[in-house]
């Protein structure tokens, strides 16, 4: 699951706007915009939050989920619970 917030970080780390992500995932603008207005985890249409994921991983992107390790090892960051 990917949550609203690592969506726009993943986009702010790519330096692309919503219109490019669209683009580059086959969705439209409108639908990038409610996924990312969404409360925690994305919400939407499997297809559409398999699309938006396929887009950010071709583009460079890995998703770390909660608790979980990075496979590659690259340099990311990560938001820590709250003090």
């Amino acid at each position: 699951m990917m949550t609203a917030a690592q969506m726009r970080a993943a986009r702010a780390l790519l330096r692309i706007d919503q219109k490019t992500l669209a683009e580059l995932a086959g969705l439209s603008v409108p639908t990038i915009q409610r996924m990312e207005s969404s409360d925690g985890d994305v919400r939407g249409v499997v297809d559409s939050l398999i699309r938006v994921v396929t887009a950010l991983e071709n583009a460079g992107i890995e998703l770390i989920g909660e608790g979980s390790v990075s496979q590659t090892g690259g340099r990311g960051v990560r938001l820590k619970p709250p003090s």
